[in-house]
């Protein structure tokens, strides 16, 4: 990730086009996906994103099929967190596979459509192993993206 600020990642994000891409995933998924954009902090990238995880309630999902996808820009960092029920479906694997895809956009600069990939790739794995149930699913969290 090219070093920058959250407020500087903030203005060339197209948030209008992250969310719309959360929402066109959880369409066809029970599953709930977030983006969160943290400032600098010292400390391990991790063990942040597991609190930001819990803050947003990720853990609260019915099915525990929730995907964060947390971006530290300030430390060119990111983390991709999924719950114990689409973690058991997909593996470590997947995660890596998510992971290469958003560097290989974000080292180009190109932090919308990295985030838009990346978005698909979970969306369309939570479809899989987590289908939505038409009008009877609910979006259980908010679909913006969270500038803490």
């Amino acid at each position: 990730m090219v070093g920058m600020s959250r407020r500087s990642l903030r203005k060339c994000l197209d948030q209008a086009q992250v969310v719309e891409a959360i929402r066109e995933a959880e369409r066809v998924t029970s599953g709930e996906i977030r983006v969160s954009v943290a400032p600098f902090f010292w400390g391990d990238v991790e063990k942040t994103a597991g609190k930001a995880f819990r803050r947003l309630g990720m853990e609260n999902t019915a099915d525990r099929n929730g995907v964060l996808i947390f971006l530290v820009p300030s430390r060119k960092r990111f983390a991709i967190l999924g719950d114990t029920g689409i973690h058991e479906k997909v593996g470590q694997a997947f995660w890596d596979e998510v992971s290469a895809c958003l560097s290989s956009h974000f080292r180009r600069g190109a932090f919308t459509e990295g985030l838009v990939a990346g978005i698909r790739l979970v969306g369309d794995r939570l479809a899989t192993h987590f289908p939505s149930a038409g009008d009877a699913d609910r979006d259980e969290l908010p679909d913006d993206v969270d500038f803490q």
